[in-house]
């Protein structure tokens, strides 16, 4: 049988938290990050927000998509519309031809047991009742076969690390493909792991160095506004890294993204609540997204576009 990544029971007890119930309601996503910050051990909390080296790209993600967004020393606005019909207000929309309730979807990011008991079969679970897509990580805490089976319905791609054994990834994307992963997600940008600072101080030693995809570039949004103009409409472009509110998905869009993808925050629901704290997370932003698809007079997906924001020099 071919050898996968199992290591639930592999786990420094440490690092595995007992969480208990929020006090308050959460009403944005950084909310949840206060509280997963709050209640997970240092060693986790380090693992899952730090990046290689500086953080650069990570922080540069983030502040681009802050109340400021810039691209190309440009800062970009939402451009508000009035008395348009915004009474049936359609987030849904397809990628890769399968229908999802929003253009909002989870990345591959690995290690979830050690934020909730059960890790990628929540997420899972919760990615199904939300209606959106779920990209399973090479370094899954779960077995796939139950990511598959407690989710038989969800929508999943898989995230593959291209072994330099071709054999044993050939063998891996015939698993996967035979559990109903839809789609590959390959990570081509890592040529060599990154040093992450926070690991090496914390003894942390997951024998993995990159949790989160991360795209090495000026800022994810200056690197998409060049990707979509590049490949010319031949193909689907999907964004992750920085996106935190509504507001960062409609602007996404309207610069050419189909799609986002969420990685951190959904860990941050994880610790929250589990598959409940997912699926409250994924609600709360595409209610945000709603919002801001109103506000800019847009009745479906499709009519997003360049239109919907303004642009200021700095």
């Amino acid at each position: 049988m071919l050898p996968y990544f199992f290591l639930s029971k592999q786990l420094p007890d440490a690092l595995i938290p007992t969480i208990p119930g929020p006090e308050m309601p959460l009403a944005c996503l950084t909310d949840f990050q206060a509280f997963a910050r709050e209640r997970l051990p240092k060693s986790t909390w380090d693992f899952i927000e730090g990046g290689a080296d500086d953080s650069f790209t990570r922080d540069d993600n983030i502040a681009a998509f802050k109340r400021k967004l810039f691209v190309a020393e440009h800062r970009i606005r939402l451009r508000p519309r009035y008395l348009k019909n915004v009474v049936n207000v359609d987030t849904r929309t397809t990628i890769q031809g399968e229908e999802i309730t929003a253009p909002i979807c989870i990345s591959p990011t690995g290690f979830h047991c050690l934020v909730w008991p059960d890790g990628e079969m929540s997420t899972a679970r919760a990615a199904q009742a939300a209606g959106v897509c779920y990209i399973t990580s090479t370094f899954a805490t779960c077995a796939l076969e139950d990511i598959a089976a407690t989710a038989p319905r969800g929508l999943r791609w898989f995230q593959l690390y291209v072994h330099p054994d071709r054999q044993l990834s050939k063998q891996l994307v015939q698993r996967v493909e035979s559990l109903g992963f839809k789609a590959l997600v390959i990570t081509v940008d890592v040529p060599k792991l990154g040093n992450r600072r926070h690991d090496i101080r914390n003894q942390l030693d997951l024998k993995l160095n990159l949790l989160l995809k991360d795209l090495h570039s000026p800022k994810e949004i200056d690197a998409l506004a060049e990707v979509v103009a590049a490949v010319k409409g031949t193909m689907e472009v999907y964004l992750d890294g920085g996106i935190r509110t509504g507001n960062d998905v409609l602007k996404a869009l309207a610069l050419g993204a189909k799609c986002v993808f969420l990685g951190r925050p959904i860990l941050w629901g994880l610790a929250y609540k589990g598959e409940d704290g997912v699926k409250e997370l994924l609600n709360i932003i595409k209610n945000e997204f709603h919002t801001s698809m109103a506000l800019t007079g847009c009745q479906s997906v499709a009519e997003i576009n360049q239109d919907m924001i303004q642009f200021s020099r700095l």
